[in-house]
């Protein structure tokens, strides 16, 4: 059985599906790996890296061609959807809410789809989990993309000139990025606070040193996978009242706020930005689901009052070395589940909660 990977469109994403000391690994089940040439050079990793650990190369459609399954980052572009065939396996970050008409369209030819970001909050999933890996890296990273935009220094000092005071973050959102911007940001020295509407969060925010903020007579908004839900509108109203004021007292304010299959709340609105000192950042790691900060752009920095609101659409270019190691064992974890070594195949085994909920069925 083959798998196989074909580049990415490098400007929109740099990061790889496969790396050498994986295909190793994936030798080791039986599974011969194919990938197209230069498929990690832009990463500084030559073609013989990965033939070293027994990887073959060969042209973008001999790759989709000869592939039992195809391993990507994205979902695959138009053109080289349309030569997949009966029977493969596409797997990847697919995005089935935004690519609905895309998948039903491959589905339709049977072929068989599964989305990792679908994955289902459980032990056995644990090294499976892209999103969490993902998502540390993006906390970590918005927190330094915000520091290099931001015009002052982040801890206190003590100098013969005087003191300057730290740095103040609030940090919107305490799930996965959040937390991982709170620890970054508190070792850098700042201030740091956090809001999320998931009672669970307060104990982990102040485990990392930080400041939960409460919404005045807030529920626990948590869904039983773990993810935030959609808040009421007297939530909503509560919690602008007390954003408003930490939003002033703020140097660096991160979000992180998703809620699954559904537009990014806009939590930071016009007023809140208005009252912001000047030279201050909001860095919205929504931006790419519409953002939770008005007037947040996706890779675009925003002046609004004198307030940098940046926007990144895909933040882990940012790091994709890193990026696509960890991603590259998640997928690894997840085939080896797939993956039958004594049948030497694969098999869709629909009692596995981890296969039932990653494959995109038609309706989803």
């Amino acid at each position: 059985m083959i798998i196989g990977s074909i580049s990415e469109n490098r400007s929109l994403e740099k990061r790889v599906a496969i790396t050498p000391d994986i295909v190793k690994k994936y030798k080791t089940l039986g599974l011969e790996v194919h990938l197209t040439h230069d498929y990690a050079v832009h990463l500084g990793i030559k073609d013989k890296d990965y033939e070293s650990h027994g990887a073959k190369f060969f042209k973008n459609d001999e790759v989709l061609s000869n592939s039992n399954a195809i391993l990507q980052m994205n979902i695959l572009e138009d053109e080289n959807l349309k030569k997949l065939k009966k029977d493969q396996i596409l797997i990847g970050v697919l995005n089935p809410y935004l690519n609905e008409i895309k998948l039903k369209e491959i589905i339709s030819k049977n072929i068989k789809c599964f989305s990792l970001e679908l994955l289902p909050r459980i032990t056995r999933a644990q090294s499976m989990d892209i999103l969490s890996s993902q998502a540390n890296l993006a906390g970590y990273r918005a927190v330094i993309e915000s520091i290099y935009e931001f015009e002052k220094a982040i801890p206190m000092m003590m100098t013969a000139a005087g003191t300057v005071p730290a740095a103040k973050v609030l940090v919107i959102g305490a799930g996965v990025a959040g937390l991982q911007a709170i620890a970054t940001a508190k070792r850098l020295g700042a201030i740091v606070s956090a809001t999320d509407v998931r009672a669970a969060s307060k104990e982990q925010v102040e485990s990392l040193g930080g400041k939960f903020l409460v919404v005045e007579g807030s529920e626990n908004l948590e869904t039983k996978g773990g993810y935030a839900k959609e808040a009421g509108e007297e939530f909503k109203k509560k919690q602008s009242q007390m954003l408003e004021k930490a939003a002033a007292n703020s140097d660096i304010i991160i979000c992180t706020a998703l809620i699954p299959g559904k537009p990014a709340p806009r939590i930071i609105n016009e007023k809140m930005i208005s009252g912001m000192k000047k030279g201050s950042i909001i860095f919205d790691l929504a931006s790419t689901q519409g953002g939770n900060s008005a007037y947040s752009e996706i890779d675009k920095i925003v002046v609004k009052d004198g307030i940098k609101i940046i926007g990144i659409g895909n933040v882990m270019n940012k790091l994709p070395v890193t990026a696509s190691s960890l991603y590259a064992k998640n997928l690894f974890s997840f085939i080896r589940n797939l993956f039958s070594k004594e049948k030497k195949q694969f098999v869709i085994n629909m009692e596995d909660e981890i296969i039932k909920n990653t494959l995109v069925k038609e309706g989803d």
